[in-house]
C-alpha cells in the first residue's frame, strides 16, 4: 500500500473533523463576514504544520494574505488557494444550513467545501501526510491563500508586486480543478478573464404611475434597447470593435481540444438543456467554450416584481453584465469598447459602472509543471489526466502567475461535475477528497524532478 494512502485512511476522522470545522467558520467575503477570524483560522493551522506564517498587508487595505512556508531546498513550489466563500443565499434551497457540514450518501455539504475551502484542507493534510512519511520535503512550499478572491481579488496585483521576491516560484499549483462528467483526472492550464459592469438608467425623479408611460421614458426598456445591440438572437456578440481582438486558436491548440473526450450528451443532461447554443457541437462547442469570450446578463432590476400586480412606471432599471474574456482581450479595453459602443448608438445617458475585472491567464502545455500534475495524477488515477488549455471560468492567475513569469496550473483538485458550485447545495464527494491529498503527496515528489536545470 501506497504510505501516503495508508497514513490518510489512518487519519480520516482527524482529517475529516478538521475540515468541518474550517467549513464552520462563515468566511464571505462580498459581506465582510468571517474573513478576520477565518484568516487566523488559517494561520493557526499552518503554523501547527510546521509553516512559517506571516500576514501579508497592502496599504490599500483589504483582508490579510496567509502566507506561510515549509519545506526547504533550491525547488519551490506556490500554492493559491483562498479562504473566502460564496454568499450561501439562498437559504430555502438548502437542504441542510450551509455552514453546518453534513455527510449525505459520501458527500460533504456546505458553503465552501469545493470552493475553495476543501481544496486547501487537502493540501495541507497532504504536506501533514508527506513528512509523517518521509520526514522532509523535497522542495519548498509556499502557501498564498487570501480572503477576497470570491469579489474579484482587487487587491492581489498589489499582493503580488509588493511581495514578488519572496513569492517567485518554479511553478504555481492554482486552485479548483477536479474530475469530468465520466470521473476523468482533469488539468486547467489558464482561465478565461472577465470584466463586470453595471449598466444604470434613470428617468422620472421616482415611480410613477404606469399610465403615464404614454409620455414620460421608461428606464427599463432603455435598458433592454442597450442590450439588445450586444448580441444577435443566434448569440453572436455586436459589441463594436470585440470581436476583432479575438485570435483563432492556433492547430496546436485545436488539437489538445480535439484530444478532449468530451462529453457532450451527458453534460446537457446534467444541465437539464436540450442543446447547446446555436446547436453546437463536438469541437466547434469546445471552440466556442474555450476560445470565444461571452456576453451574459447575470441579473435585471427595475420596478415592482412582487406577488400580485402594481401598475407602476419605474424611476430606475440596473442591469449587471459580465464579459467572459479571451485573451487578447483585456478588462480595461472591454470597459472602452463598451462605453464607445453605447455611445455611438445614442446611449450616452446610461451609467456604466465597472466592477470586479481579471486578466485572462494561459500556461505553455510544455511546462515542467504540467509534466508534473500529469505524471502524478497518472499515478494516483491509474489513467493520464484530460488536458483543457483554459477554464470556461475566470480567477485572479494573471497577476500572480503570469506577470511574475510563473506556470500556474489547476492541479486535479477535490471536485467534480455536481458540486453545485455558487449554489445551493455545495458538496464535494469524499473519496474525491482522499484522493485529491494523495494526488498533492505524489505531486510533491515528482515536481523537483521535473525542474531539474531550471533557473
Amino acid at each position: 500500500m501506497n504510505p501516503i494512502h495508508a497514513y490518510v485512511e489512518t487519519n480520516k476522522e482527524r482529517f475529516l473533523g478538521e475540515l468541518k470545522a474550517f467549513l464552520r467558520q462563515p468566511s464571505v467575503s462580498a459581506q465582510n463576514l468571517g474573513i478576520r477570524e477565518t484568516s487566523a483560522w488559517v494561520r493557526t493551522r499552518l503554523e501547527r504544520l510546521g509553516a512559517k506564517v506571516q500576514m501579508l498587508e497592502v496599504d490599500a487595505g483589504g483582508p490579510p494574505v496567509v502566507y506561510g512556508e515549509i519545506g526547504e531546498g533550491p525547488r519551490t513550489l506556490l500554492s493559491y488557494n483562498h479562504y473566502d466563500v460564496q454568499p450561501p443565499d439562498p437559504l430555502d434551497l438548502w437542504q441542510t444550513p450551509p455552514f453546518e457540514p453534513t455527510l449525505r450518501d459520501g458527500k460533504l455539504y456546505a458553503r465552501g467545501v469545493a470552493d475553495d475551502k476543501g481544496d486547501l484542507m487537502a493540501r495541507i493534510h497532504a504536506v501533514e501526510a508527506y513528512l509523517a512519511v518521509h520526514g522532509r520535503l523535497p522542495l519548498k512550499i509556499k502557501f498564498f491563500v487570501e480572503g477576497e478572491e470570491e469579489i474579484g481579488s482587487p487587491h492581489l496585483d498589489q499582493f503580488a508586486q509588493r511581495y514578488r521576491d519572496i513569492l517567485l516560484s518554479d511553478g504555481c499549483l492554482w486552485e479548483a480543478g477536479g474530475k469530468d462528467e465520466a470521473d476523468r483526472p482533469t488539468l486547467h492550464l489558464g482561465l478565461k478573464g472577465i470584466q463586470y459592469v453595471e449598466l444604470r438608467a434613470r428617468g422620472a425623479k421616482s415611480d410613477m404611475h404606469s399610465s403615464l408611460a404614454a409620455i414620460v421614458p421608461n428606464p427599463a426598456w432603455r435598458l433592454v434597447w442597450a442590450l439588445n445591440t450586444f448580441k444577435t438572437p443566434d448569440d453572436r456578440i455586436t459589441v463594436d470593435g470585440m470581436m476583432d481582438y479575438v485570435r483563432k486558436p492556433s492547430q496546436a491548440e485545436l488539437d489538445l481540444l480535439a484530444a478532449i473526450p468530451f462529453e457532450e450528451e451527458k453534460m446537457r443532461a446534467n444541465w437539464g438543456i436540450p442543446a447547446f447554443v446555436r446547436g453546437l457541437k463536438g469541437l466547434d462547442a469546445l471552440v466556442k467554450l474555450y476560445y470565444e469570450p461571452t456576453c451574459t446578463i447575470c441579473g435585471f432590476r427595475s420596478g415592482y416584481i412582487g406577488e400580485g400586480t402594481k401598475t407602476v412606471l419605474p424611476a430606475e432599471a440596473m442591469v449587471k453584465v459580465d464579459f467572459r474574456l479571451v485573451p487578447n482581450l483585456t478588462p480595461e479595453l472591454m470597459v472602452r469598447l463598451l462605453r464607445e459602443h453605447l455611445d455611438r448608438r445614442g446611449f450616452t445617458d446610461i451609467e456604466t459602472i465597472p466592477q470586479s475585472a481579471e486578466h485572462p491567464a494561459s500556461t505553455p502545455v510544455d511546462a515542467p509543471l504540467v509534466h508534473a500534475c500529469a505524471a502524478a495524477a497518472e499515478a494516483v488515477y491509474g489513467s493520464r489526466p484530460v488536458i483543457y488549455p483554459l477554464m470556461a471560468g475566470s480567477g485572479p492567475m494573471y497577476p500572480l502567475c503570469q506577470q511574475l513569469g510563473m506556470a500556474g496550473v489547476c492541479g486535479v483538485g477535490v471536485t467534480y461535475p455536481g458540486i453545485n458550485i455558487h449554489a445551493p447545495n455545495e458538496n464535494i464527494r469524499l473519496a474525491d477528497y482522499w484522493q485529491g491529498i494523495e494526488f498533492i503527496g505524489a505531486l510533491i515528489a515528482e515536481f523537483p524532478r521535473r525542474v531539474v536545470g531550471m533557473r
